[in-house]
């Protein structure tokens, strides 16, 4: 199938809610844009010291460990984690996240995030998605947001029961071994996860992304 038109990169603001985003959801393009020679930032919200899996250890303390070798996995040139309570991203003033992610932007060309509905709706994801969107739109930047295709949204919310949103849009062929690498990486996330394992195996070897260079709502993505 053909590729989507990406523009020209040189540097790129990864923008998440999570550690593990980067790897589980962004991975495949993140490996994509640094094969392509693309300079890559992440900034990362909160520490996931809320998630629901690994509860047998200190995920604030072992998070941003395992998020610092995810990174090295994906040519990550630098890592900001901060620290806003995980859960409660879309409780924080709009401005405040924006004039954050602002002040990472440095020589960055585009954003690199989830899709506006969060792709499973998580309002975390959401939070993070609009601030990076909002200052793209004010500094003329490209946005890559990643999703999955309604065809695996339907798959996995049927076997599953989650509440995946599908993303109209493009098939960007990734490398899930460079992703795989990063994912390990995550142990407490990564082990006994069995939406992702199901979610990458129907994606094989695609993820959907869209491009953006105008401000975005959730109403392009297509609940399944």
């Amino acid at each position: 199938m053909p590729a989507p038109a990406l523009p020209p990169l040189r540097a790129a603001l990864v923008v998440i809610a999570h550690p593990d985003d980067e790897s589980f959801g962004l991975g495949g393009v993140l490996g994509h844009l640094a094969a392509a020679g693309v300079r890559l930032r992440v900034l990362c919200f909160t520490r996931g010291e809320a998630s629901t899996l690994g509860d047998d250890v200190d995920l604030a303390a072992v998070r941003p460990q395992e998020l610092a070798a995810a990174a090295d996995q994906l040519a990550v040139d630098r890592v900001w984690m901060l620290d806003y309570p995980d859960g409660s991203l879309a409780s924080v003033p709009p401005a405040e996240l924006e004039a954050i992610v602002a002040d990472r932007l440095a020589d960055a060309d585009a954003v690199v995030v989830f899709e506006p509905s969060g792709v499973t709706g998580h309002p975390d994801h959401q939070a993070a998605t609009r601030a990076a969107e909002q200052v793209a739109a004010a500094r003329g930047l490209a946005v890559i947001e990643w999703g999955v295709a309604p065809g695996v949204a339907g798959a996995l919310n049927a076997e599953l029961g989650t509440t995946f949103a599908g993303l109209e849009g493009d098939d960007l062929a990734v490398d899930r071994a460079v992703q795989w690498r990063a994912i390990r990486c995550h142990r407490s996330q990564s082990q006994t996860n069995a939406v992702l394992h199901r979610r990458l195996a129907l994606q094989g070897g695609y993820d959907r992304i869209r491009v953006r260079t105008e401000p975005t709502t959730a109403k392009g993505s297509v609940h399944a």
